[in-house]
């Protein structure tokens, strides 16, 4: 098989990581706008698979041109080109992925090309991080094992394994689109209704082996297409995970208006936009650099099997990789999308058209795959009491 990853940033440089150990993948395009960062990556990477090519992801037939040379796309850019190249690729008769991105709708948009995908023959996938991506596969395979499945809830926290004040938190993705999750409203089904409720509320206290308490607290984004592929749910609810008082800080920000990204003030006659302040003084204290970083991620699904309450959870704990110097965040994102897009290209997945992860990817050989990768995920089910 044949992949095309665009962007060569930590995401990017590690999909194509995994890519070239795989047997199956005998060539592997490293696409970057900075043609020099992407030699530099192939660089360190050291595969005779693997070469780097210069992309401008705005030029719809230069994309589309390099895409025809693969069989599937990796798309490691930043959200608001996937739409693009969703297009480009049903375009260019090619299957592709992405990371995702709810915000601004980048997601609705890319699944709104079913039918152009399915006359294309070629399969879309979105939304294949972490957050959305493996807790959409892992919810789709425990509801699978359900008659009826009547709640979804989600916890994930990229956090640093040794916390540092004031934040107790390094970004290992951009912090802007962590002020985004932090700053919109979070979608959830509660009592079979659907609503939005404040990011950053309803706090709670969460432990897992070796990490705790820790505290969760809603999010926006983190429910991805769940609504969706499980219309009639009683409960659905996604929380971020992060070490306690986080969010009781990041609130007192959003509440100045400093995270906005439409609000604007004037300086000295100078229009500014405080967001932009923050983001660059933030930069230097929430840089991950060279510490260490744990993911943590818990999926739990309920709802009735054979006539009884059942349920299924899914729990991981990923460090980082310190002999590679991969990021906990960086194994479990970017494992996650070159796994499904090798389960495209070659064959594992057949169904063509546009599909979040929940209704197609196979959730027993992804976390198999995952495994191999040092990525484990633990599966705890439950059979109680009859339902009345």
């Amino acid at each position: 098989m044949r992949v095309l990853v665009l962007g060569s940033g930590l995401m990017g440089k590690e999909a194509a990581r995994d890519l070239v150990q795989c047997k199956e993948v005998v060539k592997v395009t490293l696409a970057d706008y900075d043609l020099k960062k992407a030699k530099q990556t192939c660089n360190i990477l050291q595969s005779l698979k693997l070469t780097a090519a210069f992309v401008d992801a705005s030029n719809k037939e230069q994309l589309i041109q390099l895409m025809k040379e693969h069989d599937v796309v990796i798309n490691a850019l930043f959200y608001s080109f996937n739409v693009a190249v969703a297009k480009a690729a049903i375009t260019a008769g090619v299957h592709s992925v992405d990371l995702g991105g709810h915000i601004g709708q980048a997601t609705d948009r890319v699944l709104e090309m079913m039918e152009e995908a399915k006359k294309a023959k070629v399969t879309l996938i979105p939304d294949l991080g972490v957050a959305p991506g493996m807790i959409n596969i892992l919810a789709g395979h425990g509801a699978s094992k359900l008659d009826t499945v009547n709640s979804i809830k989600l916890y994930v926290g990229g956090i640093p394994l040794r916390p540092e004040p004031p934040l107790e938190y390094n970004h290992v993705f951009s912090m802007e689109g962590v002020f985004d999750h932090y700053t919109d409203p979070s979608f959830i089904v509660r009592n079979g209704k659907k609503q939005e409720i404040p990011s950053l509320s309803e706090i709670e206290t969460i432990h897992f082996e070796k990490f705790g308490p820790l505290e969760a607290f809603h999010t926006a984004g983190g429910t991805s297409t769940l609504s969706y592929s499980y219309p009639d749910l009683d409960c659905l609810e996604y929380k971020t995970i992060r070490y306690p008082g986080h969010a009781e800080k990041f609130k007192l920000l959003v509440d100045l208006n400093l995270t906005r990204s439409d609000y604007f003030i004037e300086v000295n006659g100078v229009q500014v936009r405080p967001r932009d302040v923050l983001l660059k003084a933030l930069d230097p204290i929430v840089d991950l650099r060279e510490k260490e970083d744990v993911v943590l991620l818990r999926v739990e699904t309920e709802g009735e099997k054979a006539g009884s309450k059942a349920s299924y959870a899914y729990e991981m704990i990923t460090y980082k990789d310190t002999i590679h110097h991969v990021t906990a965040m960086a194994r479990a994102t970017a494992n996650t999308i070159s796994v499904v897009a090798q389960m495209i290209a070659n064959g594992t997945i057949r169904q063509t058209g546009v599909y979040p992860p929940e209704q197609i990817v196979p959730g027993d050989l992804y976390i198999q795959e995952m495994a191999k990768r040092g990525v484990v995920i633990k599966e705890v089910g439950q059979q109680g009491s009859m339902v009345q």
